[in-house]
């Protein structure tokens, strides 16, 4: 290293490494462009599948960022499935001997390791070749301090957890997490969600002999769980949120070939609800069917993403709306025609909602999307639950549905106006983070600055 400049004299090299799902690839590919756009002289080696390959390959990416594969060592109708146990236990189990064999031949050698949280062994496999290791954790920092101190729903006897006779009780003793009912903690505590509930157990135990920990959150929305997780753990913390594609909507463009914008063009200011239910798990036929009964009878517009059920659905829900397989999901919702989300909650369409400054219809099915519902309405207040029940099983009717859709994209009504002005502050606070001198871009800053010294 040259004493007079603290950059190192060869290149930083950032492997990627990411669960093999949507919702862990876009995240890392976003913080990936984070990296170009500090630091444009890092090269990041993307690791994927290469049926990953095939379906991102040819997507818009940084110059410094070159897709690495290894083989298709996950069978197609396992990835491509819900987000289920038998995925993770064979993204466990048959990803790291490749992994490994690929770290090490790629060139030039690489200085540091950005992994999922989930894949373990990867923390392992950096320190065994002197690779500092970040940990990527993939939900809010709130969902991640819940994880942290497990120990203390075991202590307070709100683990193994019950709804049926604790579900209302209060948990108000996680550092920096605001008060929350056991109803509202990740679902992975009670029911089905338990078959993962060790694999997510372990993956926070591994970061013990990690390097850093990034975490995919704003930090003036999680302040108080960020600051104090940063007294808590041994290594650095980052929040390097949100973890979304915001580029593409600042660059102002849109693809042509995406016929649903001209009908969005057509749509009166804020008229629109965006409907979706998420890339993998998804109401049950009985619940979509009472969605598509309420939203017909609501009268109001929609725009749903329903993936393959989209040509059904479309038969059930009327004329005021389209329903779509798939969209440019943050371009559609920073349309001006769009009023609010229809949202399963998930981390990293939560982002985008307050990205756009939307406000949110909740109705979480799985895993974190809870525990996200319970911030939106409660602590950031701009949202409202649709799913009023406790547990997974709950069908709303379509008599409820209309109501709620009627009253949620009434303009005029004065609940709203104030969410939707609260919506505005927070999509204001998520779009400075991320510019030049922002908290998240800062923070990103900080993280590139620390790898290079080492």
């Amino acid at each position: 290293m040259d004493l007079r400049n603290p950059r190192p004299t060869t290149p930083c090299h950032v492997a990627a490494l990411p669960i093999p799902g949507r919702g862990h690839i876009n995240p890392m590919m976003c913080l990936c462009h984070s990296i170009h756009s500090i630091s444009p002289d890092t090269i990041v080696s993307f690791i994927v599948t290469q049926e990953w390959l095939g379906f991102i390959g040819s997507d818009p990416k940084p110059s410094n960022v070159r897709f690495v594969t290894i083989p298709q060592v996950i069978p197609s109708e396992i990835g491509r499935g819900a987000d289920s146990p038998g995925f993770y236990e064979t993204v466990l189990r048959k990803m790291r001997a490749p992994v490994e064999e690929l770290l090490d031949r790629l060139e030039p050698p690489v200085t540091a390791l950005i992994a999922d949280t989930y894949l373990v062994w990867s923390v392992e496999i950096g320190n065994v070749r002197n690779i500092p290791v970040a940990s990527l954790w993939t939900m809010s920092a709130s969902v991640y301090s819940v994880f942290h101190y497990f120990d203390l729903l075991v202590q307070n006897r709100h683990f193994p957890v019950n709804l049926a006779e604790s579900g209302e009780d209060r948990v108000d003793y996680i550092p920096g997490l605001t008060s929350t009912r056991v109803a509202d903690l990740p679902t992975c505590f009670y029911g089905k969600g338990l078959q993962v509930l060790d694999r997510a157990l372990e993956s926070i135990a591994s970061l013990s002999k990690a390097q850093y920990l990034l975490l995919p959150s704003v930090y003036e929305l999680e302040s108080e769980v960020i600051d104090a997780l940063r007294q808590s753990v041994s290594m650095p913390v980052y929040h390097i949120g949100p973890t979304i594609p915001y580029f593409k909507v600042e660059a102002h463009s849109r693809p042509n070939e995406d016929h649903y914008f001209d009908w969005l063009d057509k749509q009166p200011r804020g008229s629109v609800l965006y409907v979706s239910q998420g890339s993998l798990h998804s109401a049950s036929q009985a619940q979509m069917d009472e969605i598509a009964a309420g939203l017909k009878a609501s009268g109001a517009r929609f725009f749903w993403v329903a993936r393959e059920e989209a040509l059904e659905l479309k038969d059930k829900c009327g004329e005021m709306g389209i329903v779509v397989p798939w969209c440019d999901q943050l371009r559609v919702l920073c349309h001006a025609s769009m009023g609010g989300f229809w949202s399963h909650c998930g981390w990293n369409s939560t982002s985008e909602a307050v990205f756009a400054g939307l406000p949110m219809l909740t109705f979480p099915i799985y895993w974190d999307q809870v525990p996200n519902s319970k911030m939106i309405v409660e602590d950031w207040k701009i949202g409202w639950k649709v799913k009023k029940g406790l547990g997974e099983e709950t069908l709303v009717s379509r008599e409820e549905i209309a109501g709620i859709v009627r009253r949620f994209m009434d303009l005029e009504n004065e609940e709203g106006k104030e969410m939707r002005r609260r919506a505005r502050e927070l999509r204001d606070i998520y779009r400075q983070a991320v510019r030049k001198g922002g908290s998240s871009y800062n923070s990103v800053e900080a993280f590139i600055s620390y790898v290079l010294s080492r």
